[in-house]
């Protein structure tokens, strides 16, 4: 498995392959998580050299990871809510 990752303002993009088979390609809120069922076979993704490009991880898992520590933290009443 593979996935590629792209942060377009709150939005995330993740393209995956599964076995060497392409799953296509997902786009979610930034501060959501994917599924396997996010993805579809005639979605395309953003360029790779694209400058939103965040970079390559090895499992959904991962990516699901890092876009939750990654979230843009919003201020309420002096207090950052996660």
């Amino acid at each position: 498995m593979g996935f590629a990752l792209w942060i377009e303002g709150d939005v995330a993009w993740a393209q995956g392959t599964h076995e060497y088979r392409p799953m296509g390609a997902a786009v979610i809120a930034r501060s959501g998580v994917f599924s396997p069922r996010d993805f579809h076979p005639r979605r395309k993704s953003p360029h790779r050299h694209s400058p939103e490009f965040v970079g390559f991880f090895a499992s959904l898992g991962q990516v699901n990871r890092y876009l939750k520590s990654n979230r843009p933290r919003q201020k309420y009443g002096g207090m950052a809510i996660l």
